[in-house]
């Protein structure tokens, strides 16, 4: 398994987040991880890469207890914004997730320069690696966001929100290749997602956050009334219109979900 959560609780100041979380995730799945605003998502992130400790239970990476600074997980926080201005070039932002921590001017090196090549080249970024980060579109400078999260060799990709900020067009271009990449390089990922609209034609499963509480599932099993009333504790309705969307009504803020958008 690439995740294994067994009854995992992460408390806070005092205040349990979300407790008894069993979960386990595959090596090259693709996961959204959904629920309210505050309900404890990127925390869950943040607890499997060894930043935000357990209160209970134990969490496991590859078959290993989660621990800080893991080349074998790349991270992406929420959505960093670049200066206009700023005149790095997107090839050099990648070569940074190699050597970015180290003291001095980095050494050239043919490995590293090849390695930084390829994951260009994977994410499509090919035709503007050379331009300014500052001058790239929003999906630009996310797909090198990805490279730079790949370029160590990372098999697992925790992604909080990338898709915030991007039109429509770009949501759904973002969520195809990381489908890809799950797909050719048996890379795992776990994805915050605020909107499913764009991620649910290409997710495998989906964790759901909501009233302290993880629930784990195929899409269709997770976003039910049932399902949810019962995660939440107080009454949720999901609604289904004739056009595919997915709407999920309850005491938290209303959230829009199409179960067929490509």
């Amino acid at each position: 398994m690439a995740v294994a959560l067994e009854r995992a609780s992460v408390s806070l100041g005092g205040h349990v987040v979300w407790r008894d979380a069993s979960l386990e995730v595959a090596a090259g799945e693709f996961v959204a991880i959904l629920g309210p605003n505050g309900a404890g998502k990127s925390t869950l992130l943040k607890a499997l890469l060894g930043v935000v400790p357990l209160s209970a239970g134990t969490a496991r990476v590859f078959g290993r207890p989660v621990r800080r600074g893991n080349d074998a997980v790349g991270y992406l926080p929420q959505r960093r914004r670049f200066d206009p201005d700023l005149r790095i070039r997107a090839l050099d932002l990648v070569s940074l997730g190699l050597d970015g921590d180290r003291l001095g001017v980095p050494l050239p090196s043919p490995a590293n320069a090849e390695r930084v090549r390829e994951m260009i080249e994977l994410v499509g970024a090919g035709a503007y690696a050379g331009r300014p980060i500052g001058e790239l579109s929003g999906g630009e400078q996310q797909r090198i966001l990805i490279a730079q999260a790949l370029v160590t060799g990372a098999r697992m990709l925790m992604l909080d929100e990338p898709l915030e900020s991007l039109d429509l067009n770009n949501q759904q271009a973002i969520s195809d290749l990381i489908r890809t990449i799950c797909q050719r390089r048996l890379v795992t990922v776990l994805l915050v997602a605020h909107d499913i609209n764009p991620i649910l034609p290409f997710v495998d499963r989906v964790v759901y956050v909501a009233g302290g509480r993880v629930l784990c599932g195929k899409p269709e099993e997770v976003i039910r009334t049932e399902t949810l009333t019962r995660l939440y504790g107080a009454p949720v309705e999901v609604l289904r219109t004739s056009d595919g969307r997915i709407v999920v009504v309850g005491q938290h803020e209303p959230v829009s979900y199409h179960a067929a958008d490509n």
